[in-house]
């Protein structure tokens, strides 16, 4: 393929990312809770997978570690996450999710099954998993080693 063949790519990412998380954010809004879509993320990691060390939020949501410690101390304040130091080693600490973050998770999750639903809407199966191989394929062109 030639290099410039398709040079709107990045923007039509971005585009559809930025479409994406406002329209999350209006759900959000209109429910009147106060979240942006990555505290969403980490707050739905936490909610369906338990607790986790900052590391591993950082590596299964892609972002770095100091952008997770910002979002945890938002969702800290917001009483929807807990931190505590690891019984065995006191220099890291364990998230959890707070029974108010599980009430917000619950109040908050049939508006994202309906965005999810209309983002796929008119696409089948295999072109959402052949569209994951793509971003997945671009991703690695890119990743550090």
């Amino acid at each position: 393929m030639k290099p410039l063949a398709y040079p709107n790519v990045g923007t039509m990412l971005d585009r559809t990312t930025r479409l994406l998380k406002q329209h999350y954010l209006r759900a959000f809004r209109e429910e009147g809770i106060d979240l942006s879509t990555e505290q969403w993320v980490l707050l739905d990691r936490l909610f369906t997978q338990g607790d986790a060390s900052q590391t591993e939020l950082a590596n299964g949501t892609y972002k770095d570690a100091p952008t997770v410690s910002r979002i945890i101390d938002k969702l800290a304040r917001k009483k929807l996450v807990e931190r505590r130091r690891y019984p065995n080693d006191r220099r890291r600490y364990l998230v959890s999710i707070t029974p108010t973050g599980r009430k917000v998770h619950e109040r908050i999750t049939p508006y994202v099954q309906d965005l999810r639903q209309q983002t796929w809407q008119g696409l089948s199966e295999d072109d959402f998993l052949r569209l994951q191989d793509i971003l997945r394929h671009i991703r690695d062109n890119f990743e550090e080693e």
